[in-house]
C-alpha cells in the first residue's frame, strides 16, 4: 500500500482513483463500510482505492482544548487500512492555512489534480472546505463540474449510526463489549514495554507496562481479560490492569498486562522490555478496589487470572 504524507509525494499524473475522505478514527464498522465500497468501486472502474485522511486530527488544530482522544494511532490506522485493501492513503498535514481553502479549491487541488479521482465515496453528513461549508450537495455539484461521480454511503439500518463518539463513550465506561461491537474487533492499544515499579514482579505477577505515550484510548480503570501480542507476532492471553493501583500510594495511571501461560522459564528470560506490543481488551472483570494489604491483593489477582483464562479459552 502506498502512503503519501504530502500532496507533493503523490506521483504526477496519478489515477484514475476512487477516493474516500475522513478522519477514520478507530476504523469502526461505518468506516469499514465506506472503505469496502471504495474498494468495490475501484475494482469495478479499474482504478485505485484511496483513503484521504488528515494528521493531526482537525479538531486538534481548531480546538485543542476540547479535541477528543484518538481511538487509535496513525500507524495502527494505516496498518488497518492496508488490511482493508486500500491501494494508497494520502495523509494530508492539517494546518490552519490548509483549512482556509474553499470547498472548490480543496476538491480541485486534492481530489482532481493530485489523486485523479473518478469517483468519491462520502457519507450523507460529509463536510469539507473552509468552515466546513461544503456538504453532500456541494460535492455532487463539484463532481458534475470537475468530472467525477459521487457515491453516497447508505445508512446502516439500525437505531444508532456507527461512530467514533460511540466508541469513546463505551470505553469511558469500561464497556469494551459495546466498543468491540461498534469497532468490529476488540479495542486495542499499542506501545513500548517499559520498566515500572516492579511491584507486580515482587507479588509474583510480573507485568508488561505500556509506555505513557502508547497509542489508543485507555479504557476506564479496572481489570480486563485480553490479549498481548509481542513484536514477533506471538499472542498471549493476559489479565490487564488499567489505572493507578489504589492499594499503593503514589502510583500514576498506567496500563499493565500479566501474560497468562508464559513459557516455563525464569521471569528474566521472558523479556518484553523495549518491544512494541499490542494489548487487546476483551472483557472487563471489575473496577479498581483498595485492599487492606498485599495478601488480599494477591488473592484477588489469582482470581482475576483464573477468570481471564476461562474467558479466553479456545
Amino acid at each position: 500500500m502506498h502512503i503519501w504524507n504530502t500532496l507533493e509525494q503523490v506521483p504526477a499524473g496519478f489515477g484514475p482513483s476512487v477516493v474516500a475522505l475522513g478522519n477514520f478514527d478507530g476504523l469502526h464498522r461505518g468506516h469499514q463500510q465506506v472503505l469496502g465500497l471504495v474498494k468495490a468501486e475501484a475494482v469495478r472502474r479499474g482504478g485505485q482505492a484511496i483513503a484521504l485522511t488528515f494528521d493531526p486530527h482537525p479538531a486538534l488544530v481548531h480546538r485543542p482544548e476540547t479535541a477528543p482522544a484518538q481511538i487509535m494511532g496513525l500507524a495502527d490506522k494505516l496498518a488497518a487500512m492496508e488490511k482493508l485493501g486500500m491501494d494508497g492513503v494520502l495523509v494530508v498535514p492539517y494546518t490552519l492555512e490548509f483549512a482556509q481553502q474553499t470547498p472548490e479549491e480543496f476538491v480541485r487541488n486534492v481530489f482532481v489534480d493530485t489523486l485523479g479521482a473518478r469517483a468519491v465515496v462520502v457519507g450523507h453528513d460529509v463536510r469539507f472546505g473552509r468552515g466546513n461549508s461544503g456538504d453532500l450537495a456541494a460535492m455532487v455539484a463539484l463532481g458534475t463540474q470537475l468530472g467525477f461521480d459521487v457515491v453516497p454511503v447508505q445508512d446502516e439500518g439500525h437505531d444508532r449510526r456507527w461512530s467514533s463518539t460511540w466508541v469513546r463513550e463505551a470505553l469511558a465506561k469500561g464497556d469494551v463489549d459495546t466498543a468491540a461491537e461498534v469497532l468490529g474487533r476488540w479495542h486495542s492499544m499499542s506501545g513500548e514495554v517499559v520498566h515500572g515499579a516492579a511491584r507486580g514482579r515482587a507479588l509474583g505477577f510480573p507485568t508488561a507496562n505500556l509506555s505513557p505515550d502508547a497509542c489508543g484510548i485507555i479504557p476506564a480503570d479496572g481489570v480486563y481479560a485480553g490479549w498481548l501480542t509481542d513484536q514477533h507476532g506471538h499472542r498471549w492471553r493476559a489479565a490487564i490492569s488499567v489505572g493507578s493501583n489504589p492499594t499503593f500510594v503514589g502510583v500514576s495511571r498506567q496500563v499493565e498486562a500479566f501474560v497468562i501461560g508464559r513459557p516455563e522459564e525464569p521471569v528474566e528470560a521472558f523479556d518484553l522490555y523495549g518491544q512494541r506490543v499490542v494489548v487487546e481488551f476483551v472483557r472487563r472483570l471489575r473496577g479498581m478496589v483498595t485492599y487492606t494489604g498485599p495478601e488480599a491483593l494477591i488473592e484477588q489477582m489469582h482470581q482475576d487470572v483464573d477468570q481471564s483464562r476461562e474467558i479466553l479459552q479456545g
